[in-house]
C-alpha cells in the first residue's frame, strides 16, 4: 500500500495544474486497486477539507460530496474511517469545519465529554464548549 499526500489528492480533484494533474490521474487510476489501495490519513483529509474552503472556495456541500466519494472509495483507505463519516455526518450538520467535526468525534470515542474551543463556529455544536 501507498500513502497519499493531499497535493496529489487536490491535483486529482481540482484538475488545476495540468502537469501534476496528468501525473495524480495515471497514479491513482492505474496503481490504486481494491486490493492495493492508497491510504488516506486523518491529517490528509482535514487538510483536503481546508484546501479546497480556503484555497479553492469550494461551498460547504461540494466539500462535503467531495469527502464522501473518498469515504467509498474502494481503492482508498481511510484511517479512522467509521469516525471520518460521523465526523462527515457532524460537518454537514453543523456550523463547524470539516477538521474540528473529526476532531470532536476522536475525542469523544477516546471518552471525552466534549472538547473546549476557542471557535465560534465549532462552539455552536454541543461537541464543543467554550474554555
Amino acid at each position: 500500500m501507498i500513502g497519499l499526500d493531499t497535493n496529489v489528492l487536490v491535483r486529482y480533484i481540482t484538475q488545476d495544474d495540468q502537469q501534476q494533474s496528468k501525473k495524480a490521474n495515471k497514479f491513482i487510476e492505474t496503481q490504486l486497486t481494491k486490493d492495493e489501495p492508497g491510504i488516506i490519513s486523518k491529517i490528509v483529509l482535514c487538510e483536503l477539507a481546508w484546501v479546497l474552503s480556503k484555497s479553492y472556495a469550494y461551498p460547504k456541500q461540494k466539500i462535503a460530496e467531495v469527502i464522501q466519494q473518498i469515504l467509498v472509495t474502494q481503492e482508498f483507505l481511510i484511517e479512522d474511517s467509521e469516525n471520518a463519516f460521523k465526523a462527515l455526518q457532524s460537518y454537514q450538520n453543523k456550523s463547524a469545519g470539516f477538521a474540528d467535526c473529526f476532531l470532536a468525534q476522536t475525542h469523544q470515542r477516546m471518552g471525552a465529554e466534549y472538547t473546549v474551543s476557542f471557535d465560534k463556529k465549532a462552539l455552536k455544536s454541543k461537541l464543543f464548549r467554550q474554555v
